[in-house]
């Protein structure tokens, strides 16, 4: 069996087990970005478990990364300012669509949101898109 296949499906697990642990033990839905901006913008006494959520995320990836190697290895070559715009995009959309793909992705589609279901459409449309013009247009592959 392809490893790379089965450290996919791992990290699904843990993705969809961790948000389900969160609605159900919480009340929570498990939209990073909505959980982020809790913290930029926090509300008295809902702090705690955002900040929780997020430093379990950073110290999953930190104890992962060392233990499994080449489970992350960076592309390079691509201009830093690119990559900010990217970033700034990705951030603009979150906003614009209410949710990222944790949120709508994991979360909405497994409550079968109509909202969700439409944002996760038109975010993999643009992925595909995005991919082909990258790797087929003369972008940067």
């Amino acid at each position: 069996m392809n490893a790379a296949w089965v450290m996919a499906l791992a990290g699904g697990v843990l993705i969809g087990l961790a948000a389900t642990l969160l609605l159900w033990l919480g009340g929570r839905i498990a939209g990073v970005s909505g959980i982020l901006g809790g913290v930029v913008q926090p509300r008295r006494g809902d702090t705690a478990w955002r900040l929780a959520f997020l430093a379990g995320l950073l110290l999953a990836g930190g104890v992962a990364i060392p233990l499994l190697p080449g489970i992350a290895t960076p592309r390079e070559g691509y201009p830093p300012l690119l990559l900010v715009a990217a970033g700034l995009l990705v951030g603009f959309g979150s906003s614009l669509g209410n949710g990222c793909t944790s949120g709508h992705g994991v979360c909405g589609l497994g409550r079968l949101s109509p909202r969700s279901l439409a944002a996760v459409l038109t975010f993999m449309a643009t992925a595909v898109a995005t991919t082909w013009i990258v790797r087929h247009a003369g972008g940067w592959a």
